[in-house]
């Protein structure tokens, strides 16, 4: 059984028992859909790639909307923004605002490309996230990426953040 957009599922129970519309997922889309990444690199799969080879990539499947250099497009621009948070028009990219490199993969591999997201290889993936942070100048041109090298890289705006402490939406903090 698992939650999925706030329904319970599992073997034989359709996704909409009130109005008996739906079918109960498979196992590849369960698995599919599956995933969790968390920002300790724990959920990152077997791969690897550098951003050397995710230009190439990257210039098939996202330029069309990030731009050529990640600068934006149709859409969000991808590089830029460092020490723009405080300003009174801040620009949150990946380099100025992602607290991890673990989330870029995650999101990468779940939306991306925007018109068909979920057909990058996993090595794809790595090797794209590899060419944005080296975009916003976080890794070398050659530095692999993989399940063990991508959650020790350092982002910018990584202690950026606080946490939430109220209690109905995590553990407290130390005080």
């Amino acid at each position: 059984m698992f939650v999925l957009a706030g329904l319970l599922v599992g073997a034989g129970a359709a996704q909409s028992p009130t109005y008996k519309v739906g079918r109960a997922p498979t196992a590849d889309e369960v698995k599919a859909w599956s995933i969790t990444i968390f920002p300790d690199g724990t959920g990152l799969p077997e791969g690897s790639g550098t951003a050397a080879e995710g230009k190439e990539v990257y210039a098939r499947r996202c330029s069309e909307c990030h731009g050529t250099t990640g600068q934006g497009g149709e859409s969000s621009a991808l590089v830029g923004g460092q020490g723009s948070l405080a300003s009174a028009k801040p620009l949150k990219t990946v380099g100025s605002y992602w607290p991890y490199a673990t989330t870029l993969w995650d999101y990468v591999n779940r939306t991306m490309p925007f018109h068909n997201p979920g057909i990058l290889t996993d090595d794809q993936v790595y090797s794209v996230v590899a060419y944005v942070l080296h975009l916003n100048e976080i890794v070398g041109e050659n530095e692999e990426m993989n399940r063990q090298t991508l959650p020790k890289v350092k982002m910018p705006n990584r202690d950026g953040f606080i946490n939430d402490d109220r209690p109905d939406v995590g553990p407290k903090s130390e005080k």
